[in-house]
């Protein structure tokens, strides 16, 4: 399993919007221009974000996007299941997949200890968690 481009793309646009005041909307061309995303490309991010409730938008010249919920909320794990849907290591632990081997598999065994691992650290990690972090990072660096 590989992250795509959008699902950081995604994490990227939600920790701007997690930097400013719960409830106040960015443009998009202001994510765009900040985080290096082309416009078109972040459009349809936050579309999908939209639709798993993590943001909310308004058209307009007052328009933008802001976080529907807050950043201490909003697990990393949320953010991938947005973009990228339900998160599995291998086609045998995805949802409703009926593998017959499954009883017997060492393999499968091996593999759902590493994605409940995986799932388990993606779920711990929220986006004012990686916003703290990166902020306390600069903090170093200026002093």
């Amino acid at each position: 399993m590989q992250i795509t481009r959008q699902t950081e793309y995604a994490i990227r646009t939600l920790m701007e919007l997690s930097r400013i005041p719960f409830g106040q909307l960015l443009p998009t061309r202001v994510i765009s221009e900040r985080q290096g995303i082309p416009e078109v490309f972040l459009t349809k991010t936050i579309q999908l974000l939209a639709l798993a409730g993590l943001v909310q938008t308004q058209r307009g010249t007052q328009g933008g996007v802001k976080l529907a919920v807050s950043g201490d909320q909003i697990t990393i794990a949320d953010i991938i299941r947005a973009i990228e849907g339900t998160l599995a290591l291998n086609v045998c632990l995805a949802e409703n997949y009926s593998c017959p081997n499954m009883t017997t598999c060492k393999v499968h065994r091996v593999f759902q200890r590493a994605q409940e691992a995986m799932l388990s650290e993606l779920n711990r990690v929220t986006l004012a968690d990686l916003v703290e972090t990166e902020e306390m990072q600069a903090s170093r660096e200026n002093e």
